[in-house]
């Protein structure tokens, strides 16, 4: 089992086809959407020497597949709080209606909205509004025993309030989604690279780079690039272009770079 001190984060998986994240304090163990197969999450949780069944509260961030795939199933077996926005709970249960009609349950259903901080154990949370194309979409920090976590992931853009909440992090995990040049000359029909590319679709290299030349507040000393494309970026792309970023701002030797895949758990951060 990992430390039972500080804070750990892990990405057990990042991507096109599953995302789900693991932040834990001394006291209190949480996911962060439930994007891949409950088995998977199990599998991967046990990999880093976590019981499954020590978690204690699941957030989702929106309700597209890939952030919530898994989470009927690793609800009824886990029985542990579920916090979601009504509106992404109500657009979730009717996706997931039966041949009956009948909408799935949530035995510990707890509805939150985007702006108001509420307590998980010994952490706190306070989620934020993102812009994507779902129906109410959120990126979310969390602050225990004096470290910050932000997570902001599935954003077109970088309006101000995001920027806002992102200042003072430990931890930063941003979204890295495409390099504009790949995404171009891609596989994609022309309609999806238009969602994509659009205020509501996915950060760019360039666009994450841009905000690391400017607005960052050099705080992090962890930077984490997350939800990879992979038909449309390569990590070492996107790694060399926040790293250049971060190098002109005289933050690249304050910060450590890592990039979180598909496929694999991500090395715990421990703070």
């Amino acid at each position: 089992m990992l430390p039972n001190m500080g804070v750990t984060v892990s990405m057990l998986a990042s991507g096109s086809r599953g995302n789900c994240v693991f932040v834990a304090s001394t006291r209190t163990r949480i996911l962060v959407d439930a994007g891949v197969s409950c088995r998977e999450i199990f599998k991967r949780l046990r990999s880093l020497g976590e019981d499954p069944h020590s978690l204690s509260a699941v957030l989702i961030t929106h309700e597209h597949s890939d952030h919530i795939y898994g989470l009927a199933t690793l609800a009824k077996k886990l029985r542990i709080p579920v916090f979601i926005t009504a509106s992404t709970h109500a657009a979730w249960s009717r996706a997931l209606r039966n041949e009956n009609g009948e909408r799935p349950k949530i035995e510990k259903l707890e509805k939150f909205e985007s702006g108001h901080r509420f307590q998980i154990g010994d952490i706190e949370v306070k989620p934020f509004t993102i812009p994507h194309d779902a129906i109410d979409p959120v990126g979310f920090t969390f602050r225990a025993e004096g470290v910050k976590v932000s997570l902001a992931t599935d954003l077109g853009y970088l309006p101000v309030n995001v920027r806002d909440h992102l200042r003072g992090s430990d931890v930063l995990i941003m979204e890295s989604n495409h390099d504009v040049e790949m995404l171009r000359s891609g596989p994609y029909p022309w309609q999806v690279k238009q969602r994509v590319a659009s205020n509501v679709g996915h950060l760019s290299n360039a666009k994450l780079a841009d905000f690391f030349n400017g607005d960052y507040d050099n705080s992090a000393a962890f930077v984490v690039l997350a939800h990879l494309s992979e038909q449309n970026n390569h990590p070492e792309i996107a790694r060399r272009e926040a790293e250049r970023a971060l190098a002109q701002r005289g933050g690249l030797f304050n910060n450590r770079v890592m990039v979180a895949v598909q496929s694999e758990v991500l090395p715990p951060i421990q703070l």
